[in-house]
């Protein structure tokens, strides 16, 4: 802007642009129905404002859908002492550690290996792993414990692994009473004598 600055020349630094002023009349152009046009979900107060799901009023998708029961299945929310969800940490990313070192939760979220130290961490096997070290985490896969162990080192699990509950033995069917067993039955009658033949 070249010249003095005063009252004629003034102009916003952004461009102003006017809100919409509904309900002033037919000649506004948005009198009347103020743009919402007649009845409906739609021209009523607050009928923008649904929560995120909603369908009308219909069954809603999330209730349509099949679930899986349970809570180790993979479909069902972490919860529980069958937590699913779980930080994984590979064995190569073990080598930046010295040889003898106590890795610990709090020594991987130190090193940017972890988020955080609420969620389980998991040691898993992918790599290769040439030096000492006493690694503690929730859990380990059964390869990323036998490279710790190979290379001399040793795991200390936090969580003690959920063993299979053992299938359930369906009830072996009673076998038959013995005849010794069996209440003894009354005699059959014997049949009426018929009468001579004259």
């Amino acid at each position: 802007m070249t010249g003095e600055l005063n009252l004629s020349n003034l102009s916003p630094a952004q461009p102003r642009k006017s809100r919409k002023r509904v309900g002033r009349g037919q000649g506004s152009g948005k009198g009347r129905y103020s743009g919402r046009g007649l009845k409906g979900q739609k021209s009523r107060a607050g009928s923008h404002k649904m929560r995120a799901g909603f369908e009308g009023g219909q069954m809603p998708l999330a209730m349509r859908l099949p679930k899986l029961r349970g809570s180790t299945s993979k479909d069902a929310m972490p919860v529980g002492p069958f937590r699913t969800e779980t930080q994984p940490v590979n064995v190569r990313d073990l080598e930046r550690f010295d040889a003898g070192s106590d890795v610990t939760p709090e020594l991987l979220l130190a090193q940017g290996l972890v988020s955080n130290t609420r969620v389980d961490i998991k040691v898993l096997g992918d790599g290769e792993l040439t030096k000492k070290l006493t690694v503690t985490a929730h859990r380990f896969s059964a390869g990323a414990k036998e490279k710790i162990e190979k290379a001399g080192g040793k795991v200390v699990c936090l969580r003690e692994s959920v063993a299979k509950a053992p299938p359930k033995k369906r009830a072996k069917a009673k076998p038959a009473a013995s005849e010794e067993e069996a209440p003894a039955e009354a005699p059959a009658a014997e049949p009426a004598a018929e009468p001579a033949a004259e």
